[in-house]
């Protein structure tokens, strides 16, 4: 048996085609759930860093399902910043900076400009803290690192 295009002309495997798809499949290689507080949606600016007990989880993914790569994309939206506070602080760094927003949970680095901030740490979807570094004075971008890519809050910081 042989394969043809529309016009008669055989097609060989090498010249198949066909190209990669832009939102490939992906099978899911182990159980995924989704986990919520019982009463979430009614505690809000809620900063806990953990979910508490007696919280409910569902199955979400099972082994073996299989997504496409956009669905599992949409799991992770970006991060959002919404305040820096304090907003400024000494060119020598060490000022302990709270940073707030919406799905923070994911960032793993914060910036002051080019240089990285210290001491992150995750309180909460909505909240994160990390140490200044030493800069020189004036306004630098906050640049947060996200699972879903660097999100940015344009001259976010001042050094004076």
């Amino acid at each position: 048996m042989g394969i043809y295009n529309a016009s008669g002309t055989r097609i060989s495997k090498s010249g198949f085609p066909a190209t990669a798809a832009p939102n490939p499949l992906m099978r899911v290689t182990a159980d995924v759930y989704a986990t919520r507080r019982h009463d979430e949606g009614t505690r809000p600016n809620d900063t806990r860093d953990s979910v508490p007990e007696g919280s409910i989880r569902t199955l979400l993914y099972k082994t073996g399902t299989i997504l496409r790569q956009s669905q599992i994309d949409a799991l992770f939206p970006p991060a959002t910043i919404a305040t820096v506070s304090p907003a400024t602080g000494p060119a020598a760094g060490g000022t302990v900076v709270t940073i707030t927003g919406t799905n923070l949970d994911g960032v793993a680095d914060v910036k002051f400009g080019s240089t990285a901030g210290t001491n992150l740490k995750v309180l909460s979807a909505g909240k994160i803290q990390v140490t200044s570094p030493a800069g020189a004075a004036g306004a630098v971008n906050i640049v947060v690192g996200d699972e879903a890519g660097p999100v940015t809050k344009t001259g976010g910081y001042t050094y004076v």
